[in-house]
């Protein structure tokens, strides 16, 4: 198949990744990108355990996802591109081709204001949503497969009237 998702979650895999979109899905690998569990054998280890048996997981750092991605596209399994942060999918929009992006959790520190229950942004943040945009990429926020989709336009404005 291919990957079906490209998801910016700030929590990694957890169990609304591996239930709520694996399942649906049947979902059967993870790509993971993210530098510090790339380099973390006992985080690697932590994250596989939160996945079933037959779901495969592959961790890259930023840079090797970027050469590693057109393999996993050719993949004949379907999987999921996950990053912890949005930075690292906007390198992965930029150069590795990735078009279709998906907000789905993002949470609260300081200087984020809240857009929607599961998503809040820095004005830095915000800016890389639209580069992300301007480089080609389709970005919507979506918590799980049966919720709508919202648009980054959408999702932008809706800050004073949080979902």
């Amino acid at each position: 198949m291919t990957l079906v998702l490209n998801r910016v979650d700030d929590r990694l895999i957890h169990g609304q990744v591996v239930v709520g979109w694996g399942q649906p899905f049947d979902i059967r690998f993870v790509v993971l990108v993210n530098d510090e569990v790339a380099e973390s054998d006992w985080e690697q280890e932590l994250y596989r355990m939160g996945t079933p048996p037959d779901m495969d997981v592959y961790f890259h750092s930023v840079n090797s996802a970027v050469s590693a991605l057109a393999g996993y596209r050719d993949d004949t399994r379907t999987g999921i591109l996950l990053t912890g942060d949005l930075a690292a999918m906007s390198r992965l929009v930029k150069e590795a081709g990735v078009r279709e992006v998906n907000v789905g959790g993002i949470h609260h520190r300081p200087g984020r204001r809240q857009l929607l229950r599961y998503v809040f942004l820095s004005p830095e943040e915000e800016d890389i949503l639209r580069d992300m945009e301007r480089a080609g990429a389709t970005v919507t926020a979506r918590d799980v497969p049966s919720a709508s989709a919202v648009d980054l336009k959408e999702l932008l404005a809706s800050g004073e009237a949080v979902r």
